[in-house]
C-alpha cells in the first residue's frame, strides 16, 4: 500500500472559531460520502510538510503566510481516494491564525470545485454538538493544543 503524506491545517479565527470545509462526494469512489475536514491536502515529491501546509493554505484559502510552526499533531490511517486507490495516510497537523473570516476559491482545482461544497468557522461548542461527521476525530482535543 503507498503512504501519502498530507499537510492539514487548524486555520483559527480571532473569534477563536476553526475554519472546516464540506466535502459531498457524488460519481467518485468515495460518492455518497458527506463531511466536514480542514483544509489541507497532499505533500508533493521533494516538499516538506511545513511547504505543503503553505502551499495548501493558500491554494485553499487564499491566506499567505510565510511559516506555520511545529507540527501539533500527527494522524495515521487507511483511508481510500477519491480514485478508488486505498492508501495509508500521514498526516501533520499546523495551526494557523487568521486576522479574518474572508477566503478565496481562486486556487481551487476543478476537483476540489466539486466536492468541497461549503465552509464553516466552528466554535467548540459547535463541534460537541453536532451529528453530522467531522474529520479529524480528534479535532477538539487537537485544538485545545492549539
Amino acid at each position: 500500500m503507498r503512504q501519502r503524506n498530507a499537510a492539514r491545517l487548524l486555520v483559527i479565527n480571532p473569534s477563536s472559531q476553526v475554519l472546516l470545509f464540506r466535502f459531498q462526494h457524488l460519481g467518485d469512489a468515495l460518492n455518497g460520502r458527506d463531511y466536514w475536514a480542514t483544509p489541507g491536502g497532499g505533500v508533493e515529491e521533494g516538499e516538506s510538510f511545513e511547504a505543503a501546509a503553505i502551499r495548501e493554505l493558500l491554494e485553499e484559502t487564499g491566506l499567505q503566510v510565510n511559516n506555520v510552526g511545529t507540527c501539533v499533531a500527527e494522524r495515521n490511517f487507511t483511508m481510500m481516494l477519491p480514485s478508488g486507490e486505498t492508501v495509508l495516510s500521514v498526516e501533520h497537523y499546523f495551526v494557523v491564525r487568521a486576522d479574518g473570516e474572508q477566503l478565496s476559491r481562486d486556487g481551487w482545482t476543478a476537483d476540489e470545485a466539486l466536492v468541497m461544497t461549503e465552509h464553516k468557522w466552528w466554535s467548540v461548542a459547535e463541534l460537541k454538538e453536532t451529528s453530522e461527521t467531522v474529520w479529524p476525530e480528534r479535532l477538539i482535543e487537537m485544538l485545545g493544543n492549539a
